[in-house]
């Protein structure tokens, strides 16, 4: 048939004329968006309908897509501000009474309240960043899993990371690497490029990430792994965890949380191929007070008996985290380093490198005193698309960035393991403690 005779056929004859009829317009298919970091050879599969963990170590039930009840899309998409706009308090964490008996009076104190509301704004960054660590954390939970590569895991929890929180430079962002130790490896490990690491099913992993509104950081992380064998660990590092939240609050001597962490940490034994192993604490590991852009802000919070008898105060952030380990409980650092932090007290520090000044450039108007890795110096955006759009990768970076670390401008965090053959286990929460309470800001549903 002609293409004339066609197109004729298409119309409809009505008393002697030609009348062209109306076509539907059929609907365009939605188009197919391949991210770059899901190629097959990932293992990773965003395309799963999946919607509940898919890994051990959660609150039994959880769903990952809980937060879809905001509005919010699944996979998330929209960032975590517009469904808490300027004005509201944001999503308010878990709140628990401070102990000791002088503390009772703030619940119902006016005095406290008070202070409490010139505060509003800095609670409302707080809380908006620990839904964004919240969503990004229960979107992961739906699709790891045996097999994945892990740099492209922590890829796409940084990348979903910066979209939710609405990454906006030093202003908003990423708070630090997304930290995959696995087994006996307790912290401070994320791939660096050319890492083939995959997961697998007898790994036990911790993963550790933090979000960050105006320097204003969470931290917060919890332990993967699929084997039963692991459960009795991963419940004692989270009871323990649970524990030190518990006993933290005003005037509280950091000591006394360490000895509480510590009781309840190596009353746990877990049994794995036949043997028996007591749980132990990581006694040279230990949470931490969070300040403005400043990870570890000062103080520390030890999970074994002893250590400082300084007291937490009011208006204070703290990280309370505990490492639960089958080995000898004491970490050393080893392996290839990844984190890096521009010293926070650093001085002037004149530099003979042309590349070491250009690389500090770089760290100061990417980072500040944030920590990095060195997946993120790679980047076509070197960290921050809204700071360098696509002119930010540094190329050539690794003498400078060691001269850097030589003459005291940046730390190097290397990864710190416990014994090899050992397991390690580590849940985290952010705490806030306000005048009249104490708030568990990333507290969500799953652990």
């Amino acid at each position: 048939m002609k293409e004339e005779e066609v197109a004729a056929s298409d119309d409809e004859v009505i008393d002697g004329e030609v009348k062209k009829k109306k076509k539907k317009k059929k609907k365009k298919k939605a188009a197919v968006v391949l991210i770059p970091e899901t190629n097959p050879d990932s293992g990773i599969d965003l395309t799963t309908t999946n919607r509940v963990p898919t890994h051990r170590g959660l609150a039994e039930g959880v769903q990952c897509d809980s937060f879809c009840k905001m509005g919010q899309t699944w996979p998330p998409t929209k960032t975590v501000e517009t469904f808490y706009p300027p004005g509201q308090s944001g999503p308010i964490g878990e709140i628990m009474e401070h102990p000791l008996e002088h503390n009772r009076y703030r619940i119902t104190s006016e005095e406290k309240r008070a202070d409490e509301r010139l505060n509003a704004d800095l609670y409302r960054k707080l809380r908006i960043a620990s839904e964004c660590h919240r969503q990004v954390r229960k979107w992961a939970q739906s699709w790891i899993k045996p097999g994945i590569k892990l740099a492209d895991m922590c890829e796409l929890i940084e990348n979903k990371n910066r979209e939710l929180v609405g990454e906006a430079g030093l202003i908003a962002g990423i708070g630090f690497p997304t930290g995959c130790s696995l087994d006996h490896v307790a912290a401070h490990y994320t791939p660096n490029s050319g890492d083939e690491t995959r997961l697998e099913y007898n790994n036990v992993m911790k993963i550790d990430f933090g979000t960050q509104i105006d320097g204003r950081i969470i931290d917060c992380a919890w332990t993967v792994a699929f084997d039963p064998k692991f459960d009795p660990l991963l419940a004692a590092a989270k009871a323990a965890t649970n524990e030190g939240v518990k006993v933290a609050g005003i005037d509280v001597r950091l000591c006394d949380i360490g000895e509480a962490v510590q009781e309840v940490m190596e009353s746990y034994e877990v049994e794995i191929d036949g043997t028996v192993f007591p749980v132990k604490c990581c006694r040279n590991l230990q949470g931490h007070s969070i300040a403005p852009y400043q990870i570890h802000g000062g103080k520390s919070v030890p999970i074994v008996k002893g250590g400082e008898t300084t007291k937490m105060e009011e208006g204070e952030v703290y990280a309370i985290e505990t490492f639960g380990s089958t080995g000898r409980g004491y970490v050393m650092e080893d392996m290839e380093c990844s984190h890096f932090a521009k010293n926070f007290d650093c001085p002037h520090i004149p530099l003979r490198m042309p590349a070491s000044k250009k690389l500090l450039n770089h760290i100061n108007k990417t980072f500040g005193t944030l920590p990095f890795c060195r997946r993120w110096l790679e980047r076509d955006d070197g960290g921050s698309f809204a700071t360098n759009q696509n002119n930010g990768k540094q190329s050539r970076y690794l003498g400078a960035l060691k001269n850097l670390v030589d003459v005291g401008v940046v730390q190097n965090y290397p990864p710190l393991v416990d014994v090899k053959g050992s397991y390690v286990a580590q849940y985290e929460h952010t705490i806030l403690l306000r005048p009249t309470c104490k708030e568990v800001l990333s507290r969500g549903d799953d652990f």
